[in-house]
């Protein structure tokens, strides 16, 4: 989900995505795919060990993983990675086009959490900061959202925090100086589309990584989102 378009500093898609992943994939057969898997449409492909083949990864198959698993696959969870950046600790990197999140830790360290990022048309890039944090936020949507989505009229007043929330259990709020961007990092009582292009430009994650990042995230830290589509920037 998103709101508005004034953080639009760089918006953008690539058509064509792969994330890198190696995860354990129980699929074609279990999922009755077969080879037709490798042939569906879709912005993200994951690694399949079995047949050392780049596989699309798109809303139904992810529906299909986590009812099987009750998770998301492996390299979408929570992590501790090796990460190489010249940002402080503290600084949120967002890697769109991997659907990874990083919080930059000390000694070249970071936690890698899985995300959902913009569907096509709805990705963006830029420098921003965390203005301000909210647990269980209201979800508003924007005057754009109601204008375009019936759904989402009948809570143009707000619909107040909970598990059906779209905002799910912490929002973080992103600013480009002092304005509200309307973007914000959330969670999402649809944590099965972690990995995936779905959101109107918000960055999504499970709520107990969002939790996480909550207790972990300062006011005013800088947040950089890059592109989707484009690598990752140097420096990291």
């Amino acid at each position: 989900m998103r709101s508005g378009s004034n953080a639009d500093i760089g918006r953008g898609v690539a058509k064509r995505r792969r994330t890198r992943l190696a995860w354990v994939f129980f699929a074609a057969t279990a999922l009755g795919l077969g080879a037709a898997l490798a042939q569906v449409g879709s912005a993200t492909q994951v690694f399949d060990p079995k047949t050392h083949k780049w596989v699309n990864y798109d809303r139904k198959k992810a529906r299909q993983y986590y009812a099987a698993h009750g998770q998301v696959p492996e390299a979408f969870r929570r992590q501790i990675v090796t990460f190489r950046t010249a940002e402080k600790p503290g600084t949120i990197i967002i890697d769109g086009n991997q659907h990874f999140l990083y919080l930059v830790l000390p000694g070249l360290k970071a936690v890698r959490y899985g995300i959902g990022v913009g569907r096509e048309g709805f990705g963006w890039a830029g420098i921003v900061r965390v203005g301000r944090t909210a647990e269980w936020p209201t979800w508003t949507p924007p005057a754009e959202m109601v204008a375009r989505d019936p759904n989402a009229v009948k809570f143009a007043g707000g619909m107040p925090g909970g598990p059906d929330n779209p905002l799910g259990a912490r929002a973080l709020y992103l600013y480009q100086g002092d304005q509200d961007t309307i973007y914000r990092i959330h969670g999402t009582p649809e944590p099965w589309t972690i990995g995936l292009d779905v959101s109107s430009g918000c960055i999504r994650m499970n709520n107990d990584d969002i939790v996480d990042l909550h207790a972990q995230v300062q006011v005013g830290a800088k947040v950089v989102v890059l592109m989707q589509g484009a690598a990752l920037y140097k420096g990291v």
